[in-house]
């Protein structure tokens, strides 16, 4: 009889029969040892395979994500890439953003607004100017929150493309009467929103969802964009400029006439023909008196960056005004802090 140590590895061979080899039998002692060894020679390799091959699955991602994304921007296909002073734009990025429940490849270039901005190149060769840049002589008509529809302003302002209920939002009618107002504001309530506020002829959302081109039309899109259907122009600031007087209002509407007009808002190309003279820029009563603008005028404008906008009667009112919102957020941290003090 063998050893009790051997007895442990010995193996029962019935009829003549060998072992299969799929059969595992316990093993002790030196044949565990082996055994852990081979298997973490297994993972390894397995590691250095998946390893290789991450790269090639990767791209093989990429692909697909891209050509969803081309599928996704059927109006911008004749856009070639985004250019700085006719040189490619430099630290470029790919981003993968989801827009109408589809995934889109977009790609971004890291500029702020406080430096150079990305233009667009057409597939005519005609560079789109940076959102920086002043759009000069632009025929200016004035609206205001609560104004009927009449010829030249075919949609009521009861309300706006972004709020159903503007007119309550802002807290009543604003009156362009000039009797009827004092101090850029009306005489008779204090308006809970803005009372320096413009529109322009673009409207990032249609049907409750962002627009396809906006990844690529609209420079502050890559820190701005939450989720699809949210608008990022709604609240921009832009500068409006009448000889030698310059105003500060928020960008809260669309007008006038067009809503998809980005090759102006965006770009180098004047406002679509319209019945009002060609009007490209809507403002309220507060910018006209400020500007002392009469009747259809014009105006300069551009896209603002809120820490370049000196104090003005512009940082006064509103909820929606980033001036009021950085006041309480002070205001809310020091009581904060005195509390906890106490």
């Amino acid at each position: 009889m063998p050893p009790r140590s051997e007895r442990s590895k010995s193996v029962l061979y019935i009829a003549g029969s060998r072992p299969a080899a799929h059969i595992r039998y316990p093993v002790r002692g030196r044949d565990r040892a082996d055994q852990l060894q081979e298997q973490s020679v297994t993972r390894k390799t397995v590691w250095a395979v998946w390893t290789m091959k991450k790269p090639l699955i990767l791209v093989w991602f990429t692909a697909f994500v891209l050509i969803t994304g081309q599928a996704s921007f059927p109006q911008q296909r004749n856009i070639q890439s985004i250019v700085v002073d006719g040189q490619a734009a430099p630290h470029q990025e790919w981003k993968v953003i989801w827009i109408n429940r589809n995934p889109v490849l977009v790609q971004t270039t890291i500029l702020s607004r406080d430096g150079l901005q990305p233009s667009i190149s057409s597939s005519g060769g005609l560079p789109l100017a940076g959102a920086v840049d002043w759009k000069m002589n632009i025929t200016t008509t004035v609206f205001w929150v609560g104004e009927q529809a009449t010829d030249h302003n075919p949609v009521p302002n009861d309300k706006s493309a972004w709020d159903g209920g503007w007119l309550s939002s802002y807290g009543g009618y604003d009156n362009p009467a000039p009797g009827t107002r004092a101090n850029f504001i009306p005489a008779d309530f204090l308006p809970r929103q803005n009372p320096f506020y413009v529109a322009l002829p673009y409207n990032d959302v249609a049907n409750h969802h962002t627009k396809p081109e906006v990844a690529q039309v609209i420079p502050w899109f890559r820190s701005s964009f939450v989720r699809d259907g949210q608008s990022i122009c709604k609240g921009e600031w832009v500068a409006i400029r009448h000889g030698h007087r310059v105003c500060y209002a928020q960008w809260e509407d669309v007008g006038p006439f067009a809503t998809d007009d980005w090759q102006y808002v965006f770009g180098h190309e004047r406002p679509h023909p319209n019945p009002n003279r060609d009007a490209g820029l809507d403002v309220s009563p507060a910018v006209r008196d400020y500007l002392g603008l009469v009747g259809v005028d014009l105006c300069d404008w551009k896209f603002v960056n809120f820490d370049q906008i000196p104090s003005g009667p512009w940082a006064i009112y509103g909820t929606n005004n980033t001036f009021v919102q950085l006041r309480h957020r002070k205001v809310n941290s020091f009581t904060g802090k005195t509390a906890a003090r106490e």
